[in-house]
């Protein structure tokens, strides 16, 4: 299946892109799994082998592992406001979920499952870490030069967005076709057949 259909004629059978939808499932559950599978492996190794606030030089200058409990978004923004964005996640989380019957493009599975897998990730933190049920604060321990600390969460869910507004740039749908408006008519254009006589 290719996501760069253009026409009806070449469009698949709904029965065929029936056959499809399993797969496309598959892939979006995996590519969610592995992202929050990865993070939260990623901030167990922080919190077991860190204390908070070391900083441990990985490629200076421009790569640290420094950690830190960020209270705020994606990226330490927001601060001090927790509970919205407990909120935020678990209604995008759940909206994805929705979205998922339409899914046919393999490219939409991988940016919709990074997007779950991150949101995911970094509610888990919101839920069950300290100081308390969904007030919890997120480690975040990736630092880059003149940059905001973040995670893989953090990470994975920027990555999906990317993905989202080139496919949807690009015009192709979730159900993987490629939605491309109707070309208008020129006013100046003569229908077919009304030129002069013996044109």
């Amino acid at each position: 299946m290719t996501d760069d259909l253009t026409d009806d004629a070449s469009q698949p059978a709904p029965t065929a892109r029936r056959k499809w939808r399993p797969a496309m499932l598959w892939l979006f559950a995996g590519f969610a799994a592995f992202a929050y599978t990865f993070d939260q492996l990623t901030k167990l190794w922080v919190t077991s082998t860190m204390t908070e606030g070391e900083r441990i030089p990985v490629l200076p200058p421009l790569l640290h592992w420094y950690y830190i409990r960020n209270s705020g978004a994606a990226f330490s923004i927001g601060e001090n406001v927790t509970w919205i964005f407990t909120i935020v996640m678990a209604a995008v989380s759940v909206a994805i979920l929705f979205q998922l019957r339409r899914l046919g493009s393999a490219w939409w599975a991988l940016s919709l499952g990074l997007l779950l897998g991150g949101a995911l990730g970094n509610l888990t933190d919101r839920l069950f870490r300290e100081p308390s049920f969904a007030m919890g604060h997120v480690v975040d321990f990736i630092q880059l030069p003149n940059f905001a600390i973040f995670n893989i969460a953090d990470s994975a869910v920027v990555s999906g967005v990317v993905i989202i507004c080139l496919l949807t740039l690009r015009g192709i749908g979730m159900d993987g076709k490629r939605h491309v408006a109707a070309a208008k008519p020129s006013r100046d254009a003569k229908p077919a057949g009304d030129g002069p006589a013996g044109e």
